[in-house]
């Protein structure tokens, strides 16, 4: 039986211009041997699959061939190159640093390089995993990677740059190799088909090379796979079916669905795809992986951050002119909420249930937002009718017609009252469209007392309700729905949310913070003024590190956000607990002295 060679090994380049989405390494590398400006180390750094091992490699092989080309590049028919290719060049030294991490491996490495090569002009050693050597073999290491024989060179190759000590990267020239691009390993990809003979849909070499995350190796290692699985005909539903990815089409019909307001479709979809063996959440990650797809073809250029085939492109182009760019912002932040709360959802099923149906709302709350916003708060008529100003206005005014009234004053056009009143002449419309407009500012209405008056979550309502007012004294401002409330709450309702606060911030580990909220209860004044009583000032420290966060915290649960909180030291108790460590020494000097003479005559400090 013929041995297999898997196609990551079978067509790894053997060349820098075969090597694949690196062209700024490769170049830099062909010009230092071209001008002879070689360093005695380099450092290979970057992501898994990316070709460091395969450019050490085809370095190490050109800088001992003896008939470079001029593109610099290694002949492949020197005895260099020859004994390079078939395993038994005896210049090319490969180390594994991920098992041989000891200082033994690096002091029997360093022995090897004082050796000559027998053949061509440099030994290279190449070694592999180097974060994973040793603090000792990394020192052991240094001297001969600062000052190595002329004939060595070095080529450290990693995955992990941050876990190498600064002394050995400033030994080292660094190349940090980039992921490769999906385009790329598609066309690297389809090179080997045609070579192989396989019939490949460029939608499934896409979706393999999206897979891949950037790694080309593990690109090739999924071709194998689905070559396995289908033949020699490789089709994007084979690809989707055997690396169990969702398919744009779903994606596409639920983005339809959502933008349509047709929940019932879009919550069928995702039944469907849950029946298919789907998750929840991988299908979650990939609606936003499309939303966004949709939100870059808004822009002609910001294209080519769409890293899908020209089918897919298309499809992407024509649906992103359906749905507008406040939809689709709105639309990414419910879906990364969603994604954020998944795992700890106990629901996980209703949580993105209840994502697609606050999606396919979107537009039905924008436009009845908007329609909120366009309406104008209509003045009641009891006050029309108890203000004797404009009774006296309905009996004396002249009346007008309406292009008079439209010149005298422009703004009339605009009615605050466009209720009919029975009875009304033309003149009493003159004088109320005349009056100056209602008064919205919030900080101008009258907060109510805590005992005798209302409370303010009254007002909250869709109409507005006004005091009633004396004859001849001036009307109240008028209270806009929608500004920050100001309810009422009593003394049990803040010591509830007190406590939940503190409760929290158990749960969160700050016990010294828990400890000081818990020893007393917040006393509640006039104004919805919170006042606290401390003991020192440690707890004094502890409460204004969080002052701002508890306040916030009270005014949201108790919907009061003018409520204020305010410290106050017990000055009184002398009997409080001592807290520092001062405190503690003075508490045990009063009732043993000879602490305090102990103290003096040794001349001891106390431990803060």
């Amino acid at each position: 039986m013929e041995n297999f060679v898997v196609s990551a090994r079978k067509y790894r380049p053997a060349t820098f211009d075969t090597v694949v989405g690196q062209h700024s390494i490769t170049s830099t590398l062909k010009n230092a041997i071209k001008n002879h400006h070689l360093a005695q180390a380099f450092l290979f750094c970057g992501p898994r699959g990316v070709g460091k091992t395969t450019c050490a490699r085809i370095l190490a092989k050109t800088i001992n061939c003896t008939n470079i080309t001029a593109a610099t590049e290694a002949c492949d028919t020197c005895e260099s190159c020859r004994s390079f290719n078939s395993g038994q060049s005896l210049n090319v030294y490969e180390l594994d640093a991920a098992s041989n991490n000891s200082v033994d491996d690096i002091r029997n490495l360093v022995d090897q390089v004082r050796f000559a090569p027998q053949s061509g002009d440099y030994r290279v050693y190449i070694i592999d995993e180097v974060h994973m050597l040793s603090q000792a073999a990394f020192n052991a290491f240094l001297k001969t990677l600062e000052e190595p024989p002329k004939h060595a060179i070095f080529i450290l190759a990693t995955t992990e740059k941050h876990k190498i000590i600064p002394t050995i990267l400033s030994r080292c020239q660094i190349f940090d190799f980039n992921r490769i691009r999906v385009e790329d390993i598609a066309t690297h990809l389809q090179f080997i088909a045609k070579n192989e003979h396989i019939e490949a849909d460029p939608d499934a070499l896409h979706i393999i090379a999206q897979k891949a995350d950037g790694a080309l190796r593990d690109a090739c290692s999924i071709f194998d796979q689905i070559v396995s699985f289908a033949g020699n005909k490789l089709t994007y539903k084979a690809v989707i079916d055997n690396l169990n990815i969702l398919d744009y089409d779903y994606y596409f019909k639920v983005v339809d669905a959502l933008v349509g307001e047709n929940i019932p479709a879009s919550l069928l979809l995702f039944n469907e795809i849950l029946n298919n063996g789907f998750d929840g959440h991988h299908f979650i990650t990939g609606l936003g992986e499309h939303l966004r797809n949709l939100l870059v073809c808004k822009d002609p250029s910001t294209l080519i951050l769409l890293e899908v085939s020209n089918s897919i492109k298309d499809k992407y182009k024509t649906q992103s002119t359906n749905c507008p760019l406040p939809f689709l912002l709105k639309s990414l932040g419910a879906v990364n909420r969603c994604d954020a709360q998944y795992k700890m959802s106990k629901n996980q099923r209703l949580q993105v249930e209840l994502c697609l149906m606050q999606i396919a709302s979107i537009n039905s709350a924008d436009a009845e937002k908007k329609n909120d916003s366009l309406q104008i708060i209509p003045r009641s008529k009891e006050n029309q009718a108890s203000s004797p100003a404009a009774t006296s206005d309905v009996k004396t005014a002249p009346t007008a017609s309406p292009e008079e009234r439209t010149k005298q004053n422009p703004a009339s056009v605009t009615k605050l009252n466009p209720e009919p009143v029975a009875n009304q002449n033309p003149a009493s419309a003159v004088n109320q469209t005349s009056e100056p407009p209602v008064k919205a500012t919030t900080s101008e209405v009258k907060k109510p007392g805590l005992k005798s008056s209302p409370s303010i979550g009254q007002f909250m309502g869709s109409q507005t309700k006004k005091e009633s007012t004396k004859p001849g004294s001036p009307e109240p401002e008028t209270f806009i729905p929608g500004s920050r409330p100001t309810e009422l709450f009593s003394q049990d309702a803040l010591e509830s949310s007190w406590n939940t606060y503190a409760k929290q911030m158990q749960q969160k580990g700050k016990h010294n913070l828990y400890s000081t909220l818990s020893f007393r209860k917040p006393v509640l004044k006039e104004n919805a003024l919170i006042e606290f009583t401390i003991d020192n000032k440690v707890q004094e420290e502890t409460l204004e590190n969080e002052k701002s966060d508890l306040l916030g915290f009270l005014r949201k649960e108790l919907n009061n956000y003018s409520a204020a909180l305010k410290t106050v030291i017990n000055t009184i108790d002398s009997e409080r607990k001592p807290y520092t460590s001062g405190d503690k020494f003075k508490r045990m000097a009063e009732k043993n002295p000879t602490l305090l003479k102990l103290k003096q005559q040794f001349d001891l400090d106390i431990e803060i």
